[in-house]
């Protein structure tokens, strides 16, 4: 059972991921509306995954889902993050490849998209 951390400004959005999520036997650690609340949530929880939504309203100088990712990896080298995007964002997807996200979610989201994103991740004794 993986432990997730959601980083979503739309609640709707982070209810159906958590839907997801728990559906698949995995755990919800924590939820956060804005880049900067990531940051902290993460410190924390220290989760195995975080789903990451690119484009989020700025708090405390932190504009969107790609800066507070890159803020995550250099608090741990290894955090496991992927990008919740939408079409159209396929410049600040790449630069959140390039600087350590683990791959990206198209929106809509469901739950093969999920569990796709997680066996490239996660070995795959992790996902079932």
């Amino acid at each position: 059972m993986l432990r997730i951390l959601i980083v979503d400004d739309s609640i709707i959005m982070r209810n159906a991921l958590k839907k997801i999520i728990k559906a698949l036997g995995h755990q919800v650690v924590g939820e956060a509306s804005s880049g900067y609340q990531a940051i902290e949530k993460y410190k924390k929880l220290v989760p195995d995954f975080t789903t990451m939504d690119i484009t989020m309203p700025m708090e405390q100088g932190i504009l969107n889902g790609v800066e507070a990712m890159k803020k995550i990896i250099e608090l741990n080298k290894f955090a496991k993050i992927a990008m919740v995007t939408s079409h159209g964002e396929e410049e600040l997807v790449m630069d959140a490849i390039k600087s350590g996200a683990k791959g990206y979610i198209l929106k809509p989201i469901t739950e093969e998209k999920i569990v796709e994103l997680l066996s490239k991740i996660f070995p795959d004794d992790w996902i079932n």
